[in-house]
């Protein structure tokens, strides 16, 4: 087999090491337009886990770089004056030249041929039988046929060194009267007789910051003296260096497929991932050994790339995720500035979803506990089991069950189903549980399934709900949703079709603009005149006045997922020229209108809520910015909290789905606004739940899907972390429940049959 190699970086010098060395027959060639020594970065950091890869592999590559790495557990925070440490993560570092001089020493003694300073040829793919294309962020091999995307992000960075080594990875804040900027430091080279050592510097800030602070028109030298004076305890009074070091803003880079023909993307080239998560040079080093492993395993190099292509790039995926969080985060730094120190520190400890609550306790479990108790939390009581005062309402615990469509109503009676499913997860701990959305009419309804509250027998109905609740699950609030389906109406039930149209018997639908959902599928709404509008501000206070009369203990208004007060909101479903659409004040003049009008009517000791989408996931809609502003509409109205949803509002919408993908948006509002927020989205473990109670990125997590597979879902979280406290009480009927049973006998000792 002839292997090209594009680029001499690790990862290509490593790929061509690993293939090398399981078939010394391959004739491998290495192409790097840069001379041997040249790099761009300083340090580099693999995990455990890398390492362990990369000494099954090749021993002989692991043993040099045992000699060179510098190993830590710790990360320091330094902000405001105070340095709080956390132990038990693992790192080890090297130099960027030191790793690629091992390399390329590995390489030549296997006899690859690495020629440097050569760009490489033209025509690769027809005289070679595999192309490995590893030429970095700015590939040229990288074209139209991997369908590449690039995202440009929101902050300016400068890598540099330091000549000392840290003792710890170090993150630390300056807030400058320009704005907040932040440093990220770790040891790269260990001291030694005579040496200080060497540490990688990063200092980053938002580019309005960077402009603000003159940064856009500084030279490399003047850089580095700005950075060295804006981190100069860091710095312990020591110069820093660059190496032909700028001002970048990161690029996460993504190709919808890694190989096309016998050319092969790797590293950067294929993807990219900010360095506040980890290292790019480790994702490489990770893909050469599995592009090596899967080319020695299939019998042939398209069967090869395939399963290359399918082994990493959910790996890579998964980690793209993280460092999206991990960078947003960064890029809202001011927004955490002001919360207490610990808080802050394990808010930027947990930011990638990667560190969570039940991880960083076992790492740290003395710095966990002292976050723990200045938020307040009792010794023994997971964050997830302190209560939470939400308006006039106490709530046991922060685990809401969020609002699920059951589409299981006759005429919109709530019956015997109802009573069972909403009854059951109360039972199960959850300390609110919240109804499908009500509709306040029959023409508001989705689907003949749903829900109402617009009949005395309907009141009635969910009467019986929340008395059960309230008498045989006591501690448990229940909640109503209140909406209608405007443009989203009149559809199948979930199973037979979500929002496809009934066969027969559909009724007309409304919405702020004639625009139907779905062209050509979905229904042309009939654009509301303000007389319609009125009347269904008016179901609305009337439906709230039968809720109150039937006992919830929370009302929530839903302003999202694209039905009709949502509708309003959205600019790309709102095209109105009268007084209720246009601007984004003007968009919101009638939800607030049917808020008020609820308001009036609806207990002042219960809250009311709003449910808002905080992005439609689609170019020209509501924006996470908007979302703010709506919140704090909402918030001076008089709503007690907000609940944060996203999407659902046009068809074309391209949500970023992931891990608690939508929970970014709850803490923004929280924390600019400081107003108590319910997030929600794919949200499925108590781990998260704790971790993102305890960073303050919320005051409630609203869990769905969870609830559907366990309706003790809150229970049994409580039995496993082992509480057993107020936040979590069992039914006395469950009570012998309340432990795990003990599994079957797979699991007993086994006898010793060999000496």
């Amino acid at each position: 087999m002839r292997i090209a190699v594009i680029g001499g970086g690790p990862g290509g010098l490593y790929a061509a090491a690993l293939l090398k060395r399981l078939d010394p027959g391959r004739e491998i060639t290495v192409w790097e337009r840069n001379a041997p020594d040249v790099t761009f970065g300083f340090g580099v950091v693999l995990s455990d886990e890398t390492l362990g890869g990369i000494e099954h592999a090749d021993p002989v590559v692991y043993a040099a770089l045992q000699e060179e790495f510098v190993r830590w557990d710790d990360i320091d925070v330094v902000h405001r004056g105070r340095t709080l440490r956390s132990g038990g993560h693992g790192f080890a570092a090297l130099s960027r030249r030191r790793l690629l001089a091992v390399l390329q020493d590995r390489c030549r003694r296997l006899g690859v041929d690495l020629r440097f300073g050569t760009d490489a040829p033209p025509g690769l793919s027809d005289a070679y039988d595999l192309v490995i294309a590893a030429d970095g962020v700015n590939s040229l091999t990288r074209d139209l046929a991997f369908r590449p995307a690039e995202t440009t992000h929101r902050c300016r960075y400068i890598w540099l060194s330091a000549p000392f080594a840290f003792d710890a990875f170090r993150f630390e804040i300056a807030e400058t009267e320009h704005g907040v900027m932040q440093l990220h430091g770790y040891p790269y080279a260990a001291p030694s007789a005579g040496d200080s050592g060497a540490s990688t510097v990063i200092v980053e800030m938002h580019e309005d910051v960077w402009r603000r602070a003159g940064l856009d028109t500084a030279d490399e030298q003047e850089s580095i003296d700005a950075c060295g004076k804006y981190f100069t305890d860091a710095l312990r009074g020591r110069p820093l260096t660059g190496n032909r070091s700028q001002w970048l803003l990161f690029r996460t880079i993504t190709n919808a497929r890694w190989a096309h023909g016998n050319t092969v993307l790797l590293g950067d080239a294929a993807h990219t991932a900010h360095f506040s998560v980890g290292s790019g040079t480790k994702l490489a080093v990770e893909d050469a050994l599995a592009l090596a492993a899967c080319i020695e395993e299939q019998p042939t190099v398209p069967e090869a790339l395939a399963a290359y292509e399918a082994e990493r790039k959910p790996v890579v995926e998964s980690t793209q995720r993280a460092a999206r969080a991990s960078l947003q985060w960064f890029e809202e730094l001011g927004r955490y500035t002001d919360q207490p120190p610990r808080q802050f520190a394990f808010n930027l400890l947990t930011r990638s979803r990667r560190v969570t609550h039940d991880n960083l306790r076992l790492r740290d479990p003395d710095f966990t506990a002292a976050v723990e108790r200045e938020a307040g939390v009792p010794e023994g009581t997971p964050p997830m089991f302190t209560p939470f005062r939400l308006g006039g309402l106490t709530l046991r615990n922060r685990v809401v069950c969020s609002p699920m469509d059951m589409y299981s109503a006759v005429d919109g009676n709530p019956g015997d189903f109802h009573l069972v499913h909403l009854g059951a997860r109360a039972l199960g701990g959850a300390g609110l549980v919240m109804t499908e959305m009500v509709c306040v009419s029959a023409a508001g309804r989705i689907t003949p399934g749903c829900t109402g509250l617009y009949a005395d027998e309907h009141e009635a109905g969910w009467r019986r709900v929340t008395d059960f609740v309230h008498a045989q699950a006591p501690g448990a609030a229940i909640g109503i949703q209140l909406g209608h389906s405007g443009r989203k109406g009149s559809t199948k039930l979930m199973w037979e079709g979500i929002d496809e149209p009934l066969p027969d018997g559909n009724w007309p639908v409304v919405a702020p603009s004639p625009l139907p959902y779905r062209q050509g599928v979905n229904q042309t709404p009939h654009s509301l005149h303000p007389t319609e509008m009125a009347a269904i501000k008016q179901d609305f206070a009337a439906a709230a006045e039968r809720a109150a009369r039937a006992g919830f203990d929370l009302l929530e208004l839903h302003c999202a997922h694209g039905y009709l007060l949502s509708s309003f909101l959205s600019p790309l479903t709102n095209r109105r020229t009268d007084a209720y659409g246009g601007s984004l004040a003007a968009r919101l003049r009638y939800p607030l209108e049917v808020f008020d009008a609820i308001r009036d009517v609806w207990p002042a000791d219960r809250p009311l809520t709003v449910r808002i989408s905080a992005t439609d996931w689609a170019d020209g809609g509501t924006t996470a910015a908007d979302a703010v502003e709506i919140a704090r509409a909402f918030t001076e109205h008089g709503a007690a909290g907000i609940d944060v949803s996203t999407g659902q509002v046009v068809a074309e919408e391209r949500p970023a789905y992931g891990r608690s993908y939508q929970t970014p948006y709850a803490d923004r509002i929280r924390n600019e606004l400081g107003v108590p927020v319910i997030a929600v989205g794919a949200i499925s473990s108590w781990d998260d739940v704790n971790s993102l109670i305890l960073a303050g990125r919320t005051d409630l997590c609203a869990l769905a899907r969870p609830h559907l597979y366990d309706p003790n879902w809150t229970l049994h979280a409580a039995a496993e972390q082992g509480y057993t406290g107020p936040g979590a009480p069992w039914p006395l009927p469950y009570q012998a429940g309340s432990r795990q049973p003990p599994t079957g006998r797979t699991d007993a000792p086994k006898p010793r049959l060999t000496l």
